[in-house]
């Protein structure tokens, strides 16, 4: 790997940034708690890569087996982000970072690599168009509009668990599934968790904290679910804004 990338492993984990957010010195809980989660994951096989330079700039995929989606399949990694800052952007490093994950799969002999889409691109999830160039293609969808993508090595394709279509659950009052992965998402539950205090609106923020809860999700999931009224709505991080446009329906 060429000296410009860097690979977080448990050596070097609380020594580098996570890109995901450029903060300060002053510890972020959001980057913490997923220190915290990657320490773990780090010993699946889990890989987080990202550029030397202080900016989000990385890409972040593990064994479709130990991933924290529910998804089914066979020695497929699954691609959970691939970010380039828009002031990095030109550079060719999204192309670098999707290179070196399919130059990693072929290397380890794997099936292929798959990520979450949707018909209409998500705000928190890859760019599925620019995936498209290296070849993904959609191999299952879901009735809420959701996608996976796949780019096969060897022509098997992973589906989403039969779980994850059903976009249902019994409870009327706002809920949210979540993973610490991604650092935005405890700023995302605390805004979220206030405004509903104050309203008096009632809110279950439910932790998936372990890979079995994850592949058992009643929805599509990257690190963050929302149900509103019993129906799955959105995989997007919630700030206040669209909060209202949700409890709004």
């Amino acid at each position: 790997m060429d000296t410009e990338w860097i690979n977080v492993t448990p050596e070097n984990l609380f020594q580098e940034h996570l890109c995901c957010i450029i903060r300060s010195r002053t510890p972020h809980p959001g980057v913490e708690a997923k220190r915290q989660w990657l320490r773990a994951r780090l010993q699946e096989g889990h890989v987080f890569r990202k550029h030397r330079e202080r900016a989000a700039i990385f890409i972040e995929y593990a064994p479709l087996e130990s991933a924290w989606v529910p998804v089914t399949g066979e020695n497929y990694f699954y691609l959970y982000c691939l970010w380039v800052a828009s002031g990095y952007k030109g550079n060719g490093y999204g192309r670098t970072l999707m290179e070196s994950c399919l130059a990693d799969a072929r290397a380890q002999g794997k099936s292929g690599i798959c990520m979450l889409g949707a018909q209409k691109q998500k705000a928190w999830l890859s760019d599925q168009s620019f995936a498209k160039t290296f070849g993904f293609q959609i191999v299952d969808t879901t009735a809420q509009g959701y996608e996976l993508l796949a780019l096969s090595l060897d022509g098997t394709v992973p589906a989403f668990a039969p779980n994850a279509k059903e976009g249902r659950i019994t409870a009327q009052e706002l809920t949210i599934y979540y993973s610490p992965q991604c650092p935005y998402v405890q700023q995302s539950l605390q805004k979220v968790q206030d405004y509903c205090a104050q309203n008096r609106i009632p809110v279950s923020l439910l932790p998936v904290d372990t890979l079995e809860k994850a592949k058992a999700l009643p929805c599509v999931f990257n690190n963050y679910a929302v149900f509103y009224q019993g129906t799955f709505e959105t995989v997007n991080l919630l700030d206040i804004a669209a909060l209202q446009r949700l409890l709004r329906k």
